[in-house]
């Protein structure tokens, strides 16, 4: 496979990396460059691959055998596993030079920097040499502003401070990636450049993010938010994440961020911060699908659809008698999704549901829910109070998150 003459770094986020044997060892996350003090252009170091358990490694360019933009074939030699750490006067392509302000040096035009393509040398270094820029109307960077190619050395202010940095280029990478690996970018981003990026994502998937990071990265970014966007985002969290986050806060800022939210957004994080954090009510979530006796299968089916709900929590829909918002009425049992698929959509649920198993309590301690799951080989589970009124629902991840070590987000050597 011949390698290509010029690529875009951009374009080679979540590319997959292969060994000589065709085994891939993991996907491209950054491009590592060194912006030199002479008239020479950036010269590529390596490359920030991410293997297994989210470990980022770097890559030195020469183990680089060919490089298209859908997959990286590596040569032979020893791979080296040691965690990536970025050192002085290396930089970042993707999260630290993408939305850079720079200014042309024909004309003086400020622009920000969309895009940066690498290619190989005669001496078959990689080089940065070319540069897409974007024009900035007034003073905000606009993704519909025009892109142009030019070459890197046509413009200054590339090692500016982060300050003159925007965030739509970088947003565009991550725009693709499981909010799992957007969480993971993010804790390798220096912390103002983080902060950033985190002010400028969208509230729903700021709160998909901040579900996926360590609770010290969760209350770092929500604490830095303006009020009114802290409260909006906790209210775009599942209730049980935002009741664990809020938990790390000092009493006072808690109560002024739960009074900052909606009321009916509020209400479900407050029931579920009386709980134990280490029990069925501390774990559960407050919003499972939720049926009365007399709605159809189609309805039912219609609901675990929803392309919000969890996988875990779309294998189950609960049973009750009225009132359906928790704490519900009377619990009645629950349907198995398996079961849904097999029944007419005109039939109601309240002739299929399974009332043979025991809901859990709110009380229910680490070890019985752990043996509850393994025994019933569960993914979610009811969760009732002492007057058998449904409260929520637990799931197979926020148990395994509770059961595994504070820091099994972390990255290990």
């Amino acid at each position: 496979m011949a390698t290509a003459t010029r690529v875009f770094c951009s374009r080679l986020s979540g590319v997959a990396v292969f060994d000589p044997n065709g085994d891939q060892i993991g996907k491209v996350r950054d491009v590592v460059v060194t912006l030199r003090l002479d008239d020479q252009p950036p010269r590529t170091l390596g490359l920030v691959v991410e293997i297994q358990q989210r470990r980022r490694i770097f890559l030195p360019i020469d183990r680089v055998n060919s490089m298209e933009a859908d997959a990286i074939l590596l040569g032979t030699g020893t791979l080296n596993l040691k965690r990536f750490e970025q050192r002085p006067r290396e930089t970042l392509v993707l999260a630290e030079l993408l939305d850079r302000r720079v200014t042309l040096l024909d004309g003086g035009a400020a622009v920000s920097v969309s895009d940066a393509a690498i290619e190989q040398a005669r001496n078959r270094d990689w080089l940065l040499t070319r540069l897409a820029v974007r024009e900035i109307t007034g003073k905000r960077i606009t993704r519909r502003g025009h892109v142009r190619q030019i070459d890197w050395n046509a413009v200054t202010g590339l090692s500016l401070s982060s300050a003159d940095q925007g965030a739509n280029s970088l947003l565009a990478v991550y725009e693709d990636m499981k909010a799992a690996d957007v969480a993971n970018a993010l804790r390798e981003l220096p912390e103002a450049r983080r902060q950033q990026i985190a002010e400028a994502l969208t509230d729903a998937r700021l709160a998909d993010v901040l579900e996926e990071l360590p609770e010290e990265d969760q209350v770092e970014i929500i604490g830095r938010l303006q009020g009114a966007r802290a409260a909006d985002v906790l209210e775009a969290m599942d209730p049980d994440d935002a009741a664990d986050l809020l938990a790390e806060f000092p009493a006072a800022e808690r109560e002024r961020l739960l009074a900052l939210m909606e009321p009916d957004e509020s209400r479900p994080v407050r029931q579920l911060m009386a709980y134990s954090e280490d029990t069925a009510g501390g774990l559960m979530t407050s919003e499972p699908v939720i049926l009365p006796p007399d709605a159809t299968i189609a309805e039912a089916l219609a609901r675990v659809r929803a392309p919000e709900l969890s996988a875990a929590l779309a294998t189950q829909v609960y049973v009750v008698r009225p009132p359906v918002a928790t704490p519900t009425g009377t619990f009645l049992g629950l349907v198995h999704i398996q079961r849904l698929l097999r029944e007419p959509p005109s039939s109601l649920v309240s002739g299929v549901i399974d009332d043979e198993l025991d809901p859990l309590t709110t009380g229910a301690s680490l070890p019985q829910l752990t043996r509850y799951f393994a025994t019933y080989n569960l993914v979610a589970a009811p969760v009732v109070d002492a007057d058998n009124h449904l409260v929520g629902a637990v799931t197979v991840d926020d148990l395994l998150d509770s059961l595994l070590p504070e820091d099994w987000r972390e990255d290990r050597e």
